[in-house]
């Protein structure tokens, strides 16, 4: 059947009237919605068991957003794409046996490892000058399994809910109408993030251009729990502190470098270790009690919050002793997940990590596949038993006719020494921010704690960088930075070209 266009004609009459009075309308600012275009109730806040209980996996756009994220770029990491890698070993120094069942923390007990240091933002070439977080993640092939501890040289985060993970590295990340980032969008964010001040004095000052792998130290950023064989569990902070010292550059130094090797860090770490001169870094861990969580003024399960007042005692030591044979096949095709646990240490309540828990385990199955664990820079050194078959690229041995359990024929009995611990909880599921905030206390200590040259090297960086924030956003920032420590906030506000009396308005109102 045939029909002329001419039928269509009041039909396309309408449209072109419909579309004028579109264009014609004031713009008036969308709903936030799914990409199934159903509304999202609230994007700031992840779905949670109480005021301090898990994250909940019924959280749609928590994970349909993390989801989203992860598979954005292929095959290159969203973050962490640049990266170095070194072969090891850890060696623990202390008993813990009081505190986990993980055996690694035995005295003398000596783990295989592998580290992958790497910068976060830009692409896998990108200079290894630029200012930035540095990735330390450490994968430690133990005899009950592969435990990744993924943390970075920065002891706390810019965001404390997994929810703004996407958010956080888009602001970061090229504009998508330019490729290339601008502070106007950076601070447009940030202005809406006050708990991001402490990071955000860290990034800017110095210590944001660490001088080499070798001179930096690294923390979990995350708590953790560890679990004893009495089921009794303990929060705990990991933290990495470097026998070479610690060594940054300053802007002036970091640009005489980057005119001579972009690739000064891998460069350093590769070359150390083929002369022999390993380099070595201490393990601290930090230990609360679970009762001890109220006694801050701080929320400690707050990946913002670094663990002030808390005793921090040596655990062992790790060295890297050997370079990689194949970057790709070994740095490249690592999978660091905070899921890869082992019995005896679990994720705690803290909410970014809960995020982190999922998002990474996603990603590599995104980026390298399901059988991305076969690969002999991922498979552990224990023999692996469950019934995950089949998939892309699966090179395993499996055999026999059951692949199920339960099974009388084959069967896996489990451990009730590795059932998660119990966490107990009251309330009703929320979405709400923590009751702790406490966003610039620990940022004023941090300013306070440089020495003159740090602050003027900060306040000239971080000044010049809010120069070029939208006046709203700049002002908003600036008190920020006033809340934190008065001296600080009037500094940059004379850098960026604010007004201080604008700044203190603001601030007056902001909660401690």
């Amino acid at each position: 059947m045939s029909m002329s266009l001419d039928a269509f004609a009041p039909n396309r009459l309408l449209w072109a009237a419909t579309t004028s009075l579109l264009l014609a309308a004031p713009l008036q600012a969308a709903s936030l919605t799914r990409d199934n275009a159903a509304a999202v109730g609230d994007n700031q806040n992840s779905q949670t068991a109480g005021a301090n209980g898990p994250v909940l996996l019924q959280d749609i756009q928590l994970i349909q957003k993390l989801q989203r994220f992860d598979r954005e770029r292929i095959p290159e990491r969203v973050v962490h794409a640049r990266g170095t890698g070194a072969h090891g070993e850890f060696v623990a120094s202390a008993d813990l046996s009081d505190l986990t069942t993980a055996a690694l923390f035995r005295p003398g007990v000596t783990t295989p490892v592998f580290v992958r240091f790497s910068s976060v933002v830009h692409g896998n070439h990108s200079p290894e000058t630029l200012r930035d977080p540095r990735g330390f993640a450490t994968k430690f092939y133990t005899a009950e399994g592969n435990w990744d501890l993924v943390g970075n040289n920065f002891p706390t985060f810019f965001i404390r809910d997994a929810i703004k993970f996407p958010d956080m590295v888009h602001a970061f990340k090229p504009d998508p109408d330019k490729n290339y980032g601008t502070n106007r969008t950076l601070f447009d964010f940030f202005s809406h993030v006050p708990e991001a001040t402490r990071t955000l004095t860290l990034l800017f000052s110095n210590y944001g251009i660490p001088a080499t792998y070798r001179h930096m130290d690294g923390s979990s950023v995350h708590a953790y729990k560890l679990v004893n064989a009495q089921g009794d569990y303990h929060y705990v902070k990991f933290n990495w502190k470097s026998l070479q010292g610690v060594k940054n550059h300053d802007p002036a130094q970091a640009e005489q470098v980057q005119g001579k090797d972009f690739n000064h860090m891998t460069r350093d770490l590769i070359a150390a270790i083929n002369a022999g001169d390993y380099p070595r870094w201490d393990l601290y861990l930090q230990v609360l009690k679970p009762e001890q969580l109220e006694q801050f003024d701080y929320n400690p399960l707050d990946a913002t919050k670094v663990w002030t007042d808390v005793p921090e005692r040596k655990i062992g030591t790790l060295v890297l002793n050997r370079n990689p044979d194949n970057v790709f096949q070994e740095t490249e095709q690592v999978a660091m997940a905070p899921a890869n646990l082992i019995p005896g240490i679990e994720p705690s309540e803290d909410r970014l990590l809960q995020g982190r828990v999922f998002a990474y385990s996603d990603t590599q199955l995104y980026r390298l596949g399901a059988n991305h664990m076969l690969l002999p820079i991922n498979q552990p050194k224990v023999a692996v038993h469950n019934h995950n078959q089949d998939g892309a690229m699966n090179a395993g041995q499996r055999r026999g006719e059951v692949n199920y359990e339960p099974s009388r024929n084959e069967p896996r009995p489990q451990q009730a020494a590795a059932r998660y611990s119990q966490l107990p909880l009251q309330g009703t599921t929320q979405q709400q921010k923590i009751y702790k905030e406490q966003n610039f206390k620990q940022a004023g200590e941090l300013y306070r704690s440089f020495t003159r040259k740090e602050q003027a090297d900060l306040i000239a960086t971080l000044g010049g960088a809010l120069s070029e924030a939208d006046d709203e956003a700049k002002h908003h920032m600036l008190s920020f930075f006033y809340k934190a420590d008065a001296d600080y906030g009037k500094r940059l506000a004379k850098v960026a070209g604010g007004e201080l009396a604008r700044v203190q308005a603001l601030a007056a109102q902001l909660q401690e």
